[in-house]
């Protein structure tokens, strides 16, 4: 049986179990053929991946466009989306995922789960403009690589959540040496060491 975590105690209903569930055993039937997480993170699913990502959605609840850069085994975008369909949220995600076989899986989950979602199968970079009003992207590249990323394609009152690990500090100060912006830095449920930085008012110096 599938443990919630205390801090989600009441926000996970019955039927948003089910589709995590679901897509956790297709995540698992792929990652056995493509690699979309490593090996060895593999058993630790859950709470590394899944719960990890269910955090970014709470940070957000009411986007109306949600773009995240280099979704790769979706998280937290595919994650983020069942909560949004679960709770009757008209959300749309867009999933920038260059590589075609990560691509092909999202597809899949995003039809298996019957989710508000769909994926552009290129680089961030070389697209127009998407004028989201939420960007996520977890494991990507550094705080000032997604700044520039987050520059093209955030809408004017949007906001930036990028889970970030325990350098989540020195990568935010060099940040700073380019660009300036708001910034709330929540500490992660999953990891002591990491926080999820929301980031809004981005300008560059």
């Amino acid at each position: 049986m599938t443990i919630v975590p205390d801090w989600l105690e009441g926000n996970v209903s019955r039927e948003t179990l089910t589709d995590l569930e679901r897509f956790h055993d297709l995540f698992l039937r792929w990652n056995a053929k493509i690699n979309l997480v490593s090996r060895s993170s593999a058993p630790e699913l859950w709470n590394r991946h899944i719960w990890d990502s269910a955090q970014v959605w709470k940070l957000a609840p009411q986007a109306e466009h949600w773009a995240d850069f280099g979704s790769g085994g979706g998280f937290p975008a595919i994650i983020c989306a069942i909560f949004a369909k679960k709770a009757g949220k008209t959300t749309r995600f867009t999933l920038v995922e260059s590589d075609q076989r990560k691509s092909t899986f999202l597809r899949t989950a995003i039809r298996e789960l019957d989710l508000n979602a769909s994926v552009l199968a290129k680089r961030v970079e070389s697209l127009d403009p998407l004028k989201a009003n939420v960007i996520s992207a977890r494991a990507l590249s550094q705080l000032s690589d997604l700044l520039e990323f987050t520059a093209l394609h955030l809408a004017s009152y949007g906001q930036a959540l990028f889970p970030k690990g325990e350098l989540w500090k020195s990568e935010l100060d060099d940040a700073r040496k380019t660009w300036t912006f708001e910034c709330e830095a929540h500490p992660s449920h999953t990891d002591a060491q990491a926080a999820i930085l929301q980031i809004k008012e981005l300008k560059r110096v």
